[in-house]
């Protein structure tokens, strides 16, 4: 492997892998949002087209809209990423569903979670060679929840990260390029959820949260320990909230990401959070910014 560069300046790029369409405006939207609106580049790859998914807004559940919901699909996720102004690709796996029942049932041969390692791996490791990111974020080892197609996400953004920057490993894709921090991001915080709740009922307004802090497993470690990088970007959160809302079969306005006002949201959690999981720069910990440490002075693995 060659060894890494100074950092030549000029806007960074972050590149951030979900499983489905939606995920992105979910999960990190209104960081994204900020860095675009600040010069950086972000592209959002989504691993799979979200066929298995289903109609969960009410209102999208007409006639023709189930027969082709992969092209809805695939028109929701170019309105959402072009609110968010980020560029965006497929790596066009299919999606493996979220099998139910007791036995489990199979899933359906060919999906995303069967597929092989590095066969899953190759093309990100392409797209990383081509866009070239300095930062990746992707989902924690549990997917954030148990669906096969996030725990996959986790291992082939984990193996392209490794990988990219590796003359040897893939091949035929493109230059070695070698990102140069990974970012995890995860499920519900318990900490952001009580802080919410309470800034809630103590205004008198009712919780949706009420009923998932009662239930919380003793015993269940909140993910929000595992933070390092706290990204201010509450002037985004409406960004954010219109690229969910293009995802039209997934989300009604009605859902409970749109009970809480903005002007609370912004008050008592201002940020998105991640975990610092990987790093070829210096940076102290809590970070701010999922860029500190590159501006400063190592940066990219040249891509030769």
């Amino acid at each position: 492997m060659s060894s890494l560069a100074p950092y030549s300046g000029g806007p960074l790029r972050l590149m951030t892998v979900h499983a489905h369409p939606d995920d992105e405006s979910s999960k990190g939207a209104a960081t994204s949002a900020r860095y675009v609106s600040e010069g950086h580049e972000v592209m959002v790859v989504t691993c799979t087209g979200g066929e298995a998914g289903s109609i969960l807004n009410p209102a999208m559940d007409r006639p023709g809209v189930l027969d082709d919901l992969p092209a809805v699909r695939r028109a929701e996720m170019a309105r959402a990423a072009e609110i968010l102004g980020v560029q965006h690709r497929w790596l066009g796996f299919v999606d493996s569903g979220l099998p139910e029942g007791d036995p489990m049932p199979p899933l359906p041969e060919g999906c995303f979670a069967l597929q092989d390692l590095d066969v899953a791996t190759k093309p990100l490791v392409a797209l990383i060679r081509e866009f070239r990111p300095h930062v990746v974020v992707t989902y924690d080892e549990t997917g954030g929840y148990p669906h096969p197609d996030h725990i996959r996400c986790h291992e082939i953004s984990v193996a392209a990260f490794d990988a990219a920057g590796d003359p040897d490993r893939f091949p035929g894709t493109g230059a070695p390029w070698q990102p140069l921090k990974l970012y995890y991001s995860h499920g519900f915080s318990r900490t952001r959820l009580a802080a919410l709740h309470e800034a809630l009922t103590s205004r008198g307004l009712e919780s949706p949260y009420a009923e998932m802090l009662t239930k919380w497993p003793d015993g269940r470690r909140d993910p929000g320990e595992r933070v390092t990088t706290r990204v201010e970007c509450a002037d985004w959160f409406d960004v954010r909230d219109k690229a969910l809302l293009a995802h039209a079969t997934q989300i009604s306005p009605t859902d409970r990401w749109f009970i809480i006002p903005l002007d609370i949201q912004r008050e008592v959690w201002p940020f998105e959070e991640y975990e610092l999981a990987r790093s070829f720069v210096d940076t102290p910990e809590p970070e701010d910014d999922l860029f500190a440490g590159i501006e400063a002075g190592v940066a990219v693995r040249p891509a030769v």
